[in-house]
Formats: structure tokens, sequence, C-alpha cells
């Protein structure tokens, strides 16, 4: 089935008097959050700028644009169609109040938190991590498609494959038949999704970011219209910005029409409509445990450290907080029958790029190699593991108990240990 696509330059006010009433099923806008800025941002060539201005006079003037637009959305959704209002912290006490308003305190279906992790060390406070999507449906006879995820690694599931019933008393019990075995349950597709979307923010390098300021990832996308809406129905996006909306419907077999005020933001629409591309997530595919890559025999020979221990890493296994004139310090624990020189090599050549002034080198195995450390780059610094300390306190303690016996034994065995 080929997807139908319309776009249109304009302004989604008066766009939106052209379309029927109650013909569209998902409307789904990421309009300007109140930010109070112009936001500007270019592609990866630099050779092209996006930018749309986010300033307002007041939060009416703000509360009329968005009001004024919501009562024509109500009008064009068909009976079994839904809303899904993107914003932040900036508006959400705006758009919800706005919301209920047009579609009605009881059409509100859920408060969805796209949560996402981005760092930056920029902002005093707590750095926000998430975006809201509201949804609220036209009528109670919405569509909505079941979506399940993984059951939690705490989950017995085991107990979940047993069906359960009430008892006299009215307490859930795991039900039995007439010999009294437990009964299985029906088939479980897992945990119903829930209101909080762990869904990655666009990674610089995706194939799918275009430089367009506020671009949001395919997958976000697909999960609403895939959330609510069967194929062949309609999407609009009154605001689509780089026609991220409608390159999901696209993907998922469902036609749209896309809307922006900005002749570059729908000449970029089309063109990714030309060769849309979806950038998957290797988190979402693989978990975010998957990136949990360390060596945990290392990180356990630095206990007591304070240390950030480094993922998929081969060179170094973690970095102390503490810093060397302003440079980090990385570490890497010698691996069993890995030479002191190679164990040397690896973090010199892991580290080098980091700018790092000094590595540290943590010896662990039989025959330390010591008389060759000296090979080793001078920003090399190789420090004995407890393990190798206590070994050679104990071979000196050893030594000492095989000889003769003499006066000055005791001052002998406190020298070893303190020298060890």
């Amino acid at each position: 089935m080929q997807a139908e696509m319309e776009l249109h330059v304009g302004d989604c006010l008066n766009v939106m008097k052209g379309i029927p009433t109650g013909t569209v099923d998902l409307v789904y806008l990421d309009p300007p959050f109140f930010t109070q800025r112009v936001h500007v941002l270019g592609n990866r060539t630099r050779d092209l700028e996006f930018s749309f201005n986010d300033l307002w006079r007041s939060h009416s003037d703000y509360a009329d644009f968005i009001h004024t637009r919501l009562k024509d959305i109500h009008r064009i959704l068909h009976k079994t169609g839904s809303i899904f209002f993107h914003c932040d912290r900036n508006a959400t006490h705006i758009v919800r109040f706005l919301l209920e308003d047009v579609f009605g305190e009881d059409m509100f279906q859920s408060e969805i938190i796209w949560h996402y992790l981005r760092w930056s060390n920029s902002k005093r406070g707590l750095l926000p991590s998430h975006q809201t999507i509201y949804w609220f449906s036209k009528t109670r006879q919405f569509k909505h498609n079941p979506q399940f995820t993984e059951y939690s690694p705490s989950t017995n599931v085991d107990q979940i494959l047993q069906k359960r019933c009430r008892d006299q008393h009215n307490k859930a019990i795991y039900a039995t038949d007439l010999n009294g075995d437990v009964i299985l349950s029906a088939e479980k597709k897992g945990v119903p999704l829930s209101d909080v979307w762990d869904i990655p923010f666009l990674n610089p390098k995706a194939r799918e970011r275009v430089g367009y300021p506020t671009q949001k990832p395919i997958l976000l996308l697909d999960r609403i219209i895939q959330l609510a809406t069967e194929p062949g129905d309609l999407v609009l996006d009154p605001f689509c910005g780089s026609g991220t909306t409608l390159v999901s419907a696209y993907l998922n077999k469902r036609c749209a029409i896309g809307i922006d005020i900005s002749n570059d933001a729908i000449a970029l629409s089309r063109q990714r409509l030309d060769a849309p591309i979806r950038t998957d997530s290797a988190l979402l595919n693989k978990g975010r445990g998957s990136y949990i890559q360390v060596d945990q025999k290392a990180v356990a020979i630095l206990h007591g450290l304070d240390i950030i221990p480094v993922h998929r890493n081969s060179g170094i296994d973690a970095f102390l907080k503490e810093t060397f004139d302003g440079t980090p310090i990385p570490i890497r624990v010698q691996r069993q029958n890995e030479s002191l020189l190679d164990a040397g090599r690896a973090l010199y050549d892991a580290s080098c790029d980091k700018g790092a002034r000094i590595m540290m080198l943590v010896t662990v195995g039989e025959g330390l190699g010591l008389d060759v450390a000296y090979l080793l780059p001078a920003q090399v610094i190789v420090v004995n593991s407890t393990a190798n300390a206590v070994k050679s306190a104990l071979k000196k303690l050893t030594d000492c108990t095989s000889k003769t016996p003499d006066p000055a034994y005791t001052d002998t065995i406190s020298s070893n240990v303190v020298n060890a």
C-alpha cells in the first residue's frame, strides 16, 4: 500500500480550515515550547541553517495561539482519533489546561514522559532529561493498540504463568484443578507499555539527523503512530518541522499531512520523504544491560579507590575521580597471562588521546616483570596490587621463619611487613 503524503506551507490555522470535519485519525504536534528564544542549528555540511522563532510577549499570547488551533484540531479529528501534544517544562502547565478545556478532562488518557540521557555541565541545578507528551482522545471510542515490554529481571515469571483466582475472603490465590494441580494462565505477552518511555535522544552521528532544531527520533513517532492508528489511517502534524512524523507515517504505511510556516522545513520534509531513513537504536534492541561491559575482576581489584569504571575499552579499566594537574588519570589492571609490557602499552595507547599526563598500571601476575618496567613510557606508573603486596609480605615472612631464630626475629618480621 502506498501511503499518501501532503505537505503545505503556511499557518496551520489557515490550512486546517480546508480539512474536512472528522477525517483525521491522529494529530501529533510538536509546536514551539515557549522557550523564549530563537532556535538555530545547521546541517552536517554546514551549508544550510534552520531556525524558528519561539519568542512570545506573554503567557496569554502563547495560550491564545495554541488554544485557537486546538479547537480546529478537535473539529477535524475522527471520533476514534487522538491527539498527542509534545511539550516540555516551559509550557506543560499551560498545555494541560488548554487540552482539558478543548477536549474535556474525561478525555485525558495519559501523561507520557519521554525520558532520555543527555550530558551537560552548563546548567546549575538538576539536568533536564525528559519531555512530556499529553494524550487526549476525542471520545471514549479511541483507537488503542496495546503494546508490551519485557518483564523486569526481578519478576518471578514462573508465578506470572500461574492462573490466579479469589478465595472466599477475596484474597488472590493460585487457581488449582480438582487434583490440586496449579492451572496455567493464558499466554503472557509481557508488561503493558507504561507512560514512561525510555527512547534515546538522536545521536549526533545518527543517519536520520538532518540538523533541524528540536528534531525528534523517528522511533518516538513510531511508537505513537503504532499505538493509536491502523495502516491506512490519516496522521496530521500541524508543526511538522523536519518531517519526522511524516517519515514515520510513511514507513508505517499511514497517510499523512504535514504543515509548517517555513519553506525550508517543508523542503527538508520533502527531501526526507524521497529517501526515508530510520536509525535503529542498539540501546532499545539490546537493552541498557548490554552496555555494561567492564572487567569485573579488574574493578574488584580497584575496590576502595574513588573511580569511574570504563565500559567497552580494552585498554582502560577506570578513571580516578581525582585528576593530576587538571588531567584525567586512567587505570588498567594487568590481566592474567599478560606481560607487564603488553599491559603498559595497551594502557598507553588507549590513554594518549585522553589528555592524560600520568597513567596507573596495577600488576597482578606472578613473575611481575618489574625489571622491564623501565621500558614503558615515562607516563606509565607501575604499582603493586594488594594481592601481590600480600604475597610479597608472606614470602618475606616465610624466608625469615625458615632461618635460625635470633633475638632480632620480632624486629625482622615487623620490618618486612612495613616494607611490603
